[in-house]
């Protein structure tokens, strides 16, 4: 049985396999949760054990509301909640309009002085508390981990769990009733009719920046709060780039000539494209191979025309979201190292078995940087 990457058709990844470095490297360290915030912190360099402290926080850094000293963020999807069962973690990949005006609906309804729900990107939203520390204990899990199953077993429980299942369950009666998914459902789409609450984080750790700790300029291009506010708290220079999304519609071109033109004024640049991710969650194979495919064909293709710069680059997953589970794992992902400085190792396809077969393994995941920097 193939997995997604082996089925796709990557012919500039696989060059770089044989002309490069391929090997398999963990991203998630063992007894944290194999979420992006681990795994893309990483992949930047730094230890998750030092600095990780929820992934909420993060995002709340990117949308200019950090999380202060007494307060606590909640992730806040909007979800599509189904004769009972979780049909879509995304609210049917709403866009950003419809999704404010859901949220704007939310906070009228059920924001206080003490509670407050922030817009940010599509589906993704923000819930800040003040003094309720206490929400910190409940278990909460991600609605992407329980894919067309009874929500009922999976809201918030335990202490600190009884005001995060409140407005979960109160929110069914804003936004069932509102205009935006009434017309959803009249156009045949998914109605966005709850807030699903989790990943809480308080005070995050200070990182230091990127500069400090690797004596270079960086910047980074992605379409998620997550990746910008790392790129924010590590003082990696955030690029605004057009068309850039988190899903198939993303304009890798324009993404990877915008990053390539940073490398102009910085020494390096993050490009982080999520639509295979999005494709694994949703459990559609053939959106997999495609996202795959289209970062090969016109992100890594693109890098063989450059002419100019003696270019170094690092591809890899940040965590696998294998098709037959929907959700994020923990397993070591396979990485290629290729350009200035580095010799062909003997593959001859960017695939998870001929990385696991290289004998190069990274057993700490922040070493990678130093690997990709030569340091």
């Amino acid at each position: 049985m193939k997995t997604c990457l082996e089925l796709a058709q990557i012919p500039h990844l696989d060059r770089m396999a044989s002309e490069g470095h391929l090997g398999m490297v963990r991203t998630v360290p063992p007894g944290m949760e194999p979420s992006s915030a681990c795994a893309c912190m990483s992949i930047m360099g730094y230890d998750p054990r030092v600095y990780y402290g929820g992934r909420s926080a993060i995002e709340a850094v990117s949308m200019g509301l950090p999380i202060q000293d007494g307060e606590v963020g909640f992730r806040c999807n909007l979800v599509s909640v189904v004769d009972g069962k979780m049909r879509d973690y995304s609210g049917g990949h709403i866009g950003d309009t419809e999704a404010r005006a859901l949220i704007g609906a939310v906070q009228e309804a059920l924001g206080s002085e003490d509670i407050c729900f922030h817009p940010g990107v599509g589906y993704r939203h923000l819930c800040k508390m003040k003094g309720h520390e206490e929400t910190l204990q409940a278990s909460c899990t991600p609605p992407h981990d329980i894919p067309d199953r009874p929500i009922h077993d999976f809201l918030p429980a335990g202490p600190g769990s009884e005001l995060l299942k409140d407005l979960m369950e109160r929110s069914v009666d804003v936004l069932g009733r509102h205009p935006v998914n009434e017309a959803r459902v009249s156009r045949g789409e998914l109605p966005a009719n709850m807030v699903w609450l989790f990943w809480g984080s308080g005070v995050v750790p200070q990182l230091p920046s990127f500069e400090e700790a690797y004596g270079l300029k960086a910047a980074m291009t992605s379409g998620v709060d997550l990746l910008k506010g790392l790129a924010i708290m590590a003082g990696v220079r955030v690029l605004d780039i057009a068309g850039v999304t988190d899903g198939l519609d993303n304009d890798h071109s324009a993404q990877i000539d915008g990053a390539l033109k940073a490398l102009q004024t910085d020494d390096l640049a993050f490009v982080h494209i999520e639509a295979p991710d999005e494709a694994g969650h949703a459990g559609t194979i053939d959106e997999k191979v495609k996202a795959i495919e289209d970062i090969d064909r016109l992100v890594m293709g693109r890098l063989f025309t450059e002419k100019g710069l003696p270019l170094r680059v690092l591809a890899m997953p940040d965590h696998p979201t294998p098709i037959e589970v929907r959700t994020h794992t923990a397993d070591p992902v396979p990485f290629v190292m290729w350009g200035e400085g580095l010799q062909g190792s003997g593959a001859t396809a960017f695939s998870e078995e001929q990385a696991g077969d290289s004998g190069i393994f990274i057993e700490e995941g922040q070493e990678i940087m130093r690997e990709l920097l030569g340091s």
